[in-house]
């Protein structure tokens, strides 16, 4: 013989868990929360991309590296140019006169100005592009060449720019006839290559430290 339900119990409606909602209302629940769920940001995706773009921009400096490789190569050209031309001159008359020797220290600043100039391309290679040899291919750079970071560029620059005007200022004292203008543009050089090393020396990215 059955069971018969005691008065004040309730069946539990079929389909639904003990305790819990029926199935509408736990569907409706579900949905309500997919519905107040928040969207998605599109601007991380947006701030990617253009971090992607912003780093591959830095490609554009190549077109320096070209420009500056060529001027180095145009200073050497014109060095030897000038040698080839000036080479017979000296060979008829070989004494050290003040124009002999200006004329070797000419080709000398010309060759500095190359090395200067070639340098700048190699320190923005390596600063903005990446490290000359270091996928493992043959081309290796000599370590003194390798920059690092902008204080090593700024320093080999700066050494290069003051050896180039040493020089400049030494082939003009030596072809000068006046004392007093050669004092001037001493002082003047001495000035600049004092100010240049006051720079290389407290003018560091790090703030002076070593």
């Amino acid at each position: 013989m059955a069971d018969v339900p005691h008065e004040g119990s309730e069946a539990t409606p079929p389909g639904s868990v003990e305790g819990g909602p029926p199935q509408a209302e736990a569907a409706t629940t579900e949905k309500n929360t997919a519905d107040t769920s928040p969207v998605e940001n599109p601007w991380p995706w947006l701030g990617r991309r253009f971090e992607r773009a912003l780093s591959l921009s830095r490609i554009v400096v190549i077109v320096p590296v070209i420009v500056l490789l060529l001027s180095a190569m145009a200073s050497f050209a014109y060095g030897t140019d000038v040698f080839v031309r000036s080479v017979t001159r000296v060979v008829d008359n070989p004494q050290l006169t003040s124009h002999n020797l200006g004329f070797l220290l000419l080709l000398t600043d010309l060759f500095l100005v190359g090395a200067t100039l070639m340098i700048a391309a190699f320190g923005f290679y390596d600063l903005f592009i990446g490290t000359i040899g270091a996928g493992g291919s043959g081309a290796r750079l000599p370590g003194w060449l390798r920059i690092h970071d902008l204080d090593d560029l700024k320093a080999r620059v700066i050494s290069m720019i003051v050896l180039v005007a040493a020089v400049s200022f030494v082939v003009v004292a030596v072809e000068s006839k006046s004392g007093q203008d050669t004092l001037y543009l001493g002082v003047g050089v001495a000035v600049v290559i004092a100010a240049l090393t006051a720079f290389l020396r407290f003018g560091r990215v790090d703030g002076g430290k070593r």
